[in-house]
């Protein structure tokens, strides 16, 4: 049975191990990576992800700032790199080339791991998943990031976990790929997604119906509505209408299946949702659609402060193994935090972590230095 080593060497960093605790429960299940020749792989799979952790973990901005941190930092050499070191050409290839099954297994079972560990909230409005796309900044040479003349761009089609405040499904596509094919794809029987109006799709509508998949999705304000039933709203609530109706023009894009309509006006600003979720109130159906933001807030503190646009690879294939990085560091980060502090994820407890690694490491040179020689400070590259 293989086993995630932490530490690999030395260096004893107790912080270090209680954040990367949650992929020794894994480890010896995830598909094996072999060389695809006669010569070793100069870098296993458990060195590539300990590697792209770290690059996040400490925001790093290149390949090269993180190679030169694996040459340089005691505890990233000792701990970190591959035996023997790596140099950025073979990284590149490595990143490029292999761990994208092995990352997306991982990926997923932290997935499990998380949701069976963090508190669930607004679980009696169901299990809530936001759906929205994120735009990558690409390069020219980049050729398959269509987006328009003159700029290149991916996309990730996300599902975000609400209940528990974790990604949970990730796609990946040039930039000016269609966002509606995906959320059947990111949705589970039983779930509601939530989505604003450029996921709105008729036939989405009713095929999601027939899977027995929920949604909850703004539609615009000029959508033709045949109305088969009007219920009852409060003349001083916020709600102004509620209705089940048939959706789109007949005989062209028109809903087979009812849904339900709720309208709302919040700061002068009118909203009109489409649901298929019968059992909850019109307010309660206006509750879900305003969670949808916080996939919004995920993206922003999650391009802040994992860095994970900052791109160390171009083709489809390295930049899926970059985005699976950092959704896994999220999700480590996302336990770590509760289990350790019953918090949510924040930048002050990362920075936390980073420091007491640093004190754990000066601790242990200070205890195996016969001569007492100071151990030498380390430089973190993190800009926070």
């Amino acid at each position: 049975m293989r086993a995630f080593n932490i530490p690999k060497k030395k260096f004893n960093t107790s912080s270090y191990t209680r954040f990367v605790k949650p992929l020794q429960k894994i480890f010896h299940s995830i598909p094996l990576l072999e060389s695809r020749g006669y010569r070793p792989l100069k870098m296993t799979f458990e060195d590539q992800l300990q590697a792209l952790i770290f690059f996040h973990l400490q925001e790093h901005e290149s390949a090269r700032d993180l190679i030169q941190h694996l040459e340089e930092d005691d505890f990233a050499k000792e701990c970190i790199a591959p035996s023997g070191g790596i140099s950025r050409s073979s990284f590149s290839e490595i990143i490029n080339s292999r761990g994208l099954k092995q990352l997306e297994y991982v990926f997923q079972s932290l997935c499990t791991q998380a949701q069976n560990v963090l508190p669930s909230k607004h679980s009696d409005l169901g299990e809530l998943v936001s759906i929205d796309g994120s735009l990558i900044d690409a390069v020219l040479s980049m050729y398959w990031a269509d987006y328009r003349k003159g700029a290149k761009k991916a996309k990730g089609h996300f599902g975000f976990d609400i209940n528990r405040k974790i990604p949970v499904k990730i796609y990946l596509t040039e930039g000016n790929g269609a966002e509606r094919p995906f959320v059947r794809s990111i949705l589970s029987e039983g779930q509601t997604g939530i989505m604003d109006r450029g996921y709105q799709s008729h036939k989405n509508f009713d095929l999601l119906q027939d899977e027995n998949k929920h949604f909850v999705c703004r539609i615009k304000t000029k959508t033709t509505k045949t109305i088969l039933e009007e219920h009852t709203v409060d003349p001083n609530s916020y709600i102004f209408y509620d209705a089940m109706v048939l959706l789109g023009t007949p005989g062209v894009n028109q809903t087979q299946k009812p849904v339900r309509v709720v309208g709302y006006n919040i700061a002068g600003v009118k909203y009109f949702v489409a649901t298929d979720r019968y059992d909850l109130t019109a307010e309660q159906i206006a509750t879900v659609y305003k969670l949808r933001w916080d996939i919004e807030t995920f993206f922003k503190w999650w391009k802040k402060h994992l860095k994970v646009y900052h791109l160390i690879a171009r083709s489809t294939y390295g930049l899926m193994v970059q985005i699976f990085a950092g959704l896994i560091t999220y999700l480590l980060m996302a336990i770590y935090c509760h289990e350790q502090f019953k918090e949510p994820v924040s930048i002050k407890r990362i920075r936390q972590l980073r420091n007491n690694i640093q004190n754990e490491l000066r601790a242990c040179g200070k205890n195996t230095q016969s001569d007492n020689r100071i151990v030498k400070e380390q430089t973190l590259y993190a800009k926070t």
